[in-house]
Parts: C-alpha cells; structure tokens; sequence
C-alpha cells in the first residue's frame, strides 16, 4: 500500500509541476486566462498530493509501530527507497519550478504596480499609500 501512496503522490507531483511550467509559459505571453482556468487544477493536485503524503506518513508510522525494533531503511523494500528518491528529486524540481514562476509572478506585479503609480498618483499618509486627492489626476473629455 506505501508504494502505491508513493506512486501516487509522486504522479501528483509531476502534474503539479507541468501546470506551473504550463503557467510559466503563459505568463510570458500575457495569456492571463489559461493560469486563471488551470487555478482550480492547481489547488485540486495540490490537495490530491496532501492527502497522499499524509497516507505516507500513516503507512511509514504503521511499518514503525509494528515493529519496533527495527530501523525505518530496514522497513522499506528497495522499490519504495527508490520511490522515495524521487519523491525527494521531484519536490526539489517543483521548488525550482515554483521560484521560478514566482520571479515572473513578480516581476509582473511591479510591471502593474508602476503603471498604476503613473496613471493615479499616490502619496504617503503615515505608512499607508491612498490616491492624491488633487481633482484633476483624471480628466475626462467628451
């Protein structure tokens, strides 16, 4: 039941971070949507992989418990050590993936926040930033 856990989880992993590859390329092409649609998929696999890994954690404290004696390596055949080295590469390769979505997620966000500075000014009151009360900021003309 652990490998299948492990298995599982690590196919979870994997689709997690084709998405976040999937958001990355959008977000170099502005296409906004596609991350927005991909969102719910997202936070679905994510929730898949917690569960899974909680399941881990049930199945590894099972195999502790039961006996206790014996050290956990000792526990665990050679496929579920070989499914926990890639669980443990394949986090490491979502962390990556992650850093780097958020440098783009970032770097788009300070893109807004000055567009936004130029077109309605802001000033300063006390730490807290609200729009000029000057009335002509905007002036509209039909």
């Amino acid at each position: 039941m652990l490998s299948h856990h492990l298995q599982s989880a690590l196919a979870d992993l994997r689709d997690l971070i084709k998405i976040t590859e999937s958001d990355i390329e959008d977000i170099k092409l502005a296409q906004n949507d596609a991350q927005f649609e991909r969102l719910s998929l997202k936070e679905d696999k994510l929730k898949s992989f917690e569960q899974k890994k909680a399941m881990i954690d049930y199945e590894i404290s099972t195999l502790m418990t039961t006996h206790p004696q014996a050290e956990l390596p000792d526990l665990l055949n050679k496929e579920q050590h070989n499914l926990l080295d890639d669980l443990k590469v394949e986090l490491n390769n979502l962390r990556e993936v992650n850093k780097k979505y958020a440098k783009f997620v970032l770097l788009v966000s300070n893109v807004y926040n000055n567009f936004l500075e130029k077109l309605v000014p802001t000033e300063m009151q006390g730490y807290n930033k609200v729009a000029s009360k000057d009335p002509s900021i905007l002036e509209v003309r039909v």
